[in-house]
């Protein structure tokens, strides 16, 4: 059998080898090049291999920005838990590479231009662990950030950016006070709850609650364009590198589109604009695809909580039993959404709110009011209900704030913004035995005759209206703004602490006080003083600067706690009892609307910036250029 296969008379080759010898040989040779070429494709970070032999694939125009956020390191989320808390040093302590880190950092206010990669290697020098770096050149996209500041009217931080050459006065003290409040506000949110979403000061730990999907850092990403404002720069520092190396988004609850907007994506688009870090956008953006499935619905009209696991949306339960989308929660997506495709190129996200307006333009409204229900199904109103504080409040604000963002180019939100404030004023505007002017509640005709906290924003909104209003409303504008601003400082001077009460009334000779204890409490509210700082830009009547006064006094006297910064539950009271919770919109919103009503009208500029509804600024398109990457905002 073996002569049968390899027969004796067969001929040796020139090598010496038989020919059945040589083809095996040359099967080994070709299997071995075989191996060791696919090799090479299976090797880890083999992408520049597969360039030298593989075409390179095609990219439809406009898809770049995409392709660059899919692909960008910082984009790519980690599966292993965010890092521990650093340890804090106790006052006065500070240890060799603190000290080293800050001189590495003195004068990154003055930067002009995104500092990328350096500036995450030293932050990952700073904190002992490695930085999420780009191992390859990220692909260019069309936002230039540096014609963005060309563009700007005003320094960010005002002509007076150096404190150190200022002149001593009691505003410059005033203003250093509100400035030690946010560092202390901060620093026992990095001692005790670092990571977490909120602190608690009297059990000195941190709160995540159920309101934001599993993301963590709200009071970080919150707190971002405030340090910097404040020109804390430490402070920002760390707030960057926790969203360098520990802001996850591979997360699985059920978040709050609303919250989620106007607190992460607000705060990462305003700390990109004031800063050119791409960290900031990746996340933006990235995060902003993730609230897409909540516009899933027949009208377009986005419901309140989105699944970021599931990618399913549902209405609040208690929104008319799950049926209502909340006028305040979809009509406050405008500004921030427009940013996303600015920033992106992908006109996904200004289409969705494009929509928005499209649907309640074309829906009845009863004598021109927006009632706060809308069902996302059919689109048409669900409860003659209507309010300028909760439920409804920002929906007015972003309006009015649309037309400024654009330059004043949105018509259509001028438009709307005043029909609604003349239906506003001829239905729900009221005048208090006493003199004071206040904003009630519209139900189907019935007036409540109260005021929320949160309704006292519009002080400020009229005001910054009222420029652009019919020649013959302006002054009446302005004055009405006064006048609502005044009526709400009485909800804070009528109570014992000087602070103001969740909601307050007029009816039975009782005006702008609450009526019962579930409605005097204070979480440390910002609507009061952001229509101070308004009111103070556009008069400069002394008298805002003192009624904010009182309000830091009032807050360290009743607010402050040995860890931080607490709600109290009762403002009637003079004993506080807190309610153990630093809001994050303390941080963002109460201290940045302070700390800007003490400072020059330059610094955040209102020529150059709007304020989305949780205080982060967003800037005012001074161009159409076509080398804006998302059109017109």
């Amino acid at each position: 059998m073996l002569m049968r296969k390899v027969p004796v008379f067969v001929p040796a080759s020139p090598w010496g080898l038989r020919l059945p010898q040589k083809f095996l040989f040359l099967l080994f040779l070709s299997g071995l090049v075989t191996l060791c070429f696919g090799a090479l494709f299976l090797l880890p970070n083999s992408s520049r291999l597969k360039r030298l032999f593989l075409a390179p694939r095609t990219q439809q125009p406009g898809l770049e920005v995409v392709a660059e956020v899919a692909g960008h390191p910082l984009a790519r989320e980690q599966e292993s838990p965010p890092n521990p808390a650093p340890a804090v040093p106790a006052p006065g302590e500070e240890d060799a590479s603190s000290q080293a880190n800050a001189r590495r950092r003195k004068g990154w206010l003055r930067r002009t231009h995104p500092t990328g990669t350096r500036e995450m290697a030293t932050a990952a020098r700073s904190s002992g662990s490695a930085a999420l770096r780009p191992q390859e050149p990220s692909i260019p996209f069309s936002f230039d950030f540096h014609a963005f500041q060309s563009r700007l009217r005003h320094p960010v931080l005002g002509t007076r950016a150096d404190e150190s050459k200022e002149p001593q006065s009691l505003v410059r003290a005033q203003r250093e006070k509100i400035k030690e409040m946010m560092q202390f506000a901060w620093q026992s949110y990095k001692r005790y709850a670092m990571g977490k979403n909120e602190l608690r000061p009297l059990t000195k730990d941190g709160y995540e609650g159920s309101m934001f999907g599993g993301l963590s850092g709200a009071t970080i990403i919150d707190s971002l364009d405030t340090l910097y404002l404040m020109q804390l720069q430490d402070e920002f520092q760390e707030a960057k590198a926790w969203v360098e190396e520990n802001f996850h988004l591979n997360v699985s609850g059920e978040a709050s589109l609303f919250e989620v907007n106007i607190r992460y994506i607000g705060g990462l688009l305003s700390a990109f604009y004031l800063t050119g870090e791409e960290v900031f956008r990746i996340k933006a953006i990235k995060l902003g695809e993730k609230l897409l499935p909540a516009f899933n619905t027949p009208t377009g009209i986005p419901k309140g909580v989105v699944n970021f696991k599931s990618s399913s949306n549902r209405s609040w339960g208690w929104a008319m039993a799950g049926s209502s989308s909340i006028l305040a929660e979809f009509g406050s997506l405008h500004l921030e959404f427009l940013h996303l495709t600015e920033l992106s190129g992908n006109q996904v996200f200004a289409e969705k709110v494009r929509n928005i307006r499209k649907v309640l333009r074309k829906i009845d409204k009863p004598f021109g009011l927006y009632p706060n229900f809308l069902s996302p199904v059919s689109g048409n109103w669900m409860q003659h209900h209507v309010s300028v504080g909760g439920l409804g409040d920002s929906f007015y604000e972003y309006l009015i704030k649309s037309w400024l963002m654009s330059a004043k180019t949105d018509v259509e939100a001028k438009d709307m913004y005043y029909e609604a404030l003349e239906a506003i004023e001829t239905h729900l505007l009221n005048v208090s035995p006493g003199g004071l002017t206040y904003i009630a509640e519209w139900r189907g005709g019935i007036l409540d005759h109260k005021m929320g906290h949160l309704a006292c924003f519009s002080g400020g909104m009229i005001a910054l209206g009222a420029e652009d209003a019919k020649e013959e409303k302006r002054a009446r504008y302005r004055e009405l703004a006064a006048q609502i601003t005044k009526t709400c400082h009485e909800s804070y001077a009528r109570s014992d602490t000087k602070l103001g009460p969740e909601a307050f009334w007029f009816n039975s000779g009782r005006e702008a006080v609450a009526t019962q204890l579930s409605e005097s409490y204070y979480i440390l509210r910002p609507e009061v003083v952001e229509s101070y700082m308004y009111l103070w830009r556009q008069t400069h009547d002394p008298i805002y600067r003192e009624w904010g006064w009182e309000v830091v006094t009032a807050l360290e006297k009743y607010c402050r706690t040995e860890a931080g910064f607490s709600g109290i539950q009762d403002v009637y009271s003079s004993i506080p009892n807190h309610d153990n919770k630093q809001q994050t919109f303390f941080l963002a919103e109460t201290l940045k609307y302070l700390y800007l009503l003490f400072s020059e009208d330059d610094v955040l500029s209102l020529e150059d910036w709007v304020f989305n509804t949780e205080a982060h600024p967003l800037p005012v398109n001074h161009s159409d250029s076509p080398g804006r990457g998302g059109g017109q905002l």
